[in-house]
């Protein structure tokens, strides 16, 4: 009997999906040549059972990314129900430094899992994009940011995340970098 592609999976099956996924990120982190059957016997799953997720490195790749994107998206509405507004943005920026840091260590295995220029193009912009606009929205209407401020703005504020060397001391880098985005996020705030 063929599972429907939409069906939700087995909690058993989702759990052998995210142990996979999240051996997958640490492993293709350390080297883009990592072994498939590595990746799945450090996971404690089969070959079929990796395969039946996926059928190849790219698509493994992909849903990495995927997944490292949708798990910081989701910790912004976390944050929200248990910080201030202000504080949660903040802690979300430390957050996304950490993701830019895994995805930095993920560039060359995207590179080798994917052939055709733009193919990663869209995958993190939707949450990413969602996330920053909850937060934005919530400090906005706390008066803890300045009003205005669009989710295309605080990306390009944070650009430089990208830029810092993820072997280097990043987290002391990103933290200034991301403490100069607040402060000037807060600057003309109507709370402040």
């Amino acid at each position: 009997m063929q599972q429907k592609k939409d069906a939700p999976l087995r909690s058993d099956a989702q759990r052998n999906r995210e142990r996979i996924l999240e051996v997958a990120l640490a492993e293709l982190t350390r080297s883009a040549d990592a072994p498939l059957s590595s990746i799945a016997k450090k996971a404690g799953v089969g070959q079929g059972t990796f395969y039946r997720n996926f059928p190849n490195r790219e698509s493994l790749v992909l849903e990495v990314y995927r997944y490292e994107v949708q798990q910081v998206s989701d910790t912004a509405a976390q944050l929200l129900e248990t910080r201030a507004p202000d504080q949660a943005l903040r802690e979300w920026m430390d957050r996304l430094a950490q993701y830019a840091m895994a995805k930095a260590g993920l560039a060359d295995a995207m590179r080798k899992a994917t052939s055709a220029c733009g193919t990663l193009a869209g995958l993190g912009h939707g949450p990413v994009t969602s996330a920053v606009a909850l937060l934005l929205k919530a400090n906005e209407e706390a008066g803890t940011i300045r009003p205005g401020v669009t989710p295309d703005d605080f990306v390009l504020a944070i650009a430089g995340l990208w830029q810092i060397d993820p072997h280097g001391d990043w987290h002391t880098r990103a933290g200034r970098l991301l403490d100069l985005v607040m402060d000037g996020l807060r600057a003309g705030a109507p709370g402040r």
